[in-house]
């Protein structure tokens, strides 16, 4: 194998099919690769070195409402409930935005 063969070889890379995709999802994806200068292909490519790159961080990541059960029941308040929901509504102030019409 002369040397040409070698380096050819060793530029071999693979290919990926992405089947069932869906129109609209495939035109954003055509609109972002144009607007930052690169194929579709190039751009999925990019996305997914992307995402690969932030590794276990992405599947660490909470959701909000994971962040916000989390915190359920994580406070301290010496009040009852109904004493607490009777200060919330003591505080509501009545808007009077709408009064003056639209």
């Amino acid at each position: 194998m002369n040397f040409a063969a070698l380096f050819m070889k060793g530029l071999r890379m693979a290919n990926l099919q992405v089947k069932g995709i869906d129109d609209d999802f495939y035109e954003e994806l055509k609109r972002l690769a144009s607007s930052e200068n690169r194929s579709v292909s190039q751009q999925v490519l990019t996305i997914l070195r992307s995402y690969l790159a932030k590794g276990p961080a992405v599947d660490e990541a909470k959701t909000p409402a994971e962040v916000l059960l989390g915190l359920a029941g994580s406070w301290e308040d010496e009040r009852s409930a109904e004493e607490i929901a009777g200060g919330l509504r003591a505080a509501r102030r009545r808007s009077t935005k709408l009064d003056q019409g639209l």
